[in-house]
């Protein structure tokens, strides 16, 4: 049998199980060995570690984590995919295939369920995943607030989205989701993948990165609810100046949001976009400790 990420595999698996692609779910298979090879080396998974694998498809992340880490559980929402995967995963007996959606899995518990490796915990768990790009941001951001025990997620996203998480202050990409991700994880872009990689082929190219999660965050907060508040207030709007932003969260008035940014030492007339996740946690702490 050819690889399963050869496009010969891939319409032999389609015509053998009469099945088709769902446009709704954002199935686009990957069909470079190259690219699949780099995803998983890049998440350096050892036989002592537990892979969670986000929406495997026909199976073609998964074999190749299975070679490299004790146990694979793959959670995929699509049940018509689940007896292709029991076929295309038959050789390999460290593999879990889980029918579920991923969004309203509780990661933590399936981990424990299913995450033994010879009937001992992990050392390390490691995400990886091909992800829909209709819900690529949800996705991260319920992995990085259920605080997931894992150490580092590597995942295959829009390149654009790729781009926004990985900018800094300044950038014109830079925004809410680059400050929250950075906030839990350091960044690392790994690799950019052509749109010609994939059956069907997307309208955009891809990109992977490697999320590795932080033992310590980059800034001290009294509240972290209150820090989210403050950076969707400030990106909210982004044309508008901190000032006016600003105003309104946590149901301050436009003078005493002077106030706060007057004693975080920022310019009232500054954008989010220019702030750096300190700047935001110094207005934060001080409107918590008011």
């Amino acid at each position: 049998m050819d690889k399963l990420y050869s496009n010969a595999t891939i319409r032999k698996i389609k015509e053998e199980h009469n099945f088709r692609l769902s446009k709704s779910l954002g199935q686009n298979f990957l069909t470079d060995g190259n690219i699949v090879a780099k995803i998983v080396d890049s998440c350096e998974a050892t036989e002592e570690d537990l892979v969670i694998e986000i929406g495997p498809g026909i199976g073609v992340l998964t074999a190749e984590a299975a070679e490299q880490a004790g146990k694979v559980v793959a959670v995929e929402i699509d049940k018509n995919l689940i007896p292709i995967l029991k076929e295309t995963l038959a050789d390999y007996p460290n593999v879990t295939v889980v029918n579920q959606d991923i969004l309203k899995t509780d990661v933590v518990k399936l981990i424990e369920e299913h995450g033994q490796i010879n009937g001992k915990a992990p050392k390390g768990v490691k995400v990886i995943g091909n992800l829909p790009y209709y819900i690529t941001t949800p996705i991260i951001m319920k992995l990085l607030e259920d605080h997931i025990p894992c150490d580092s997620i590597t995942i295959m996203m829009q390149k654009e989205v790729a781009e926004r998480i990985e900018a800094g202050p300044g950038s014109k990409t830079y925004g809410a989701l680059s400050v929250a991700v950075q906030y839990y994880c350091e960044v690392e872009y790994v690799t950019t993948v052509p749109k010609e990689v994939f059956h069907p082929r997307p309208k955009v190219d891809s990109a992977v990165l490697r999320l590795d999660l932080r033992k310590e965050k980059p800034v001290d907060l009294i509240d972290e609810e209150l820090f989210f508040q403050v950076i969707k207030g400030g990106f909210g709007q982004r044309r508008k100046t901190l000032h006016n932003a600003l105003t309104g969260v946590h149901g301050l008035s436009k003078d005493q949001i002077a106030e706060v940014l007057a004693a975080a030492d920022i310019a009232p007339n500054r954008r989010a976009e220019t702030l750096s996740i300190e700047e935001f946690a110094r207005i934060a702490n001080i409107i918590a400790g008011e």
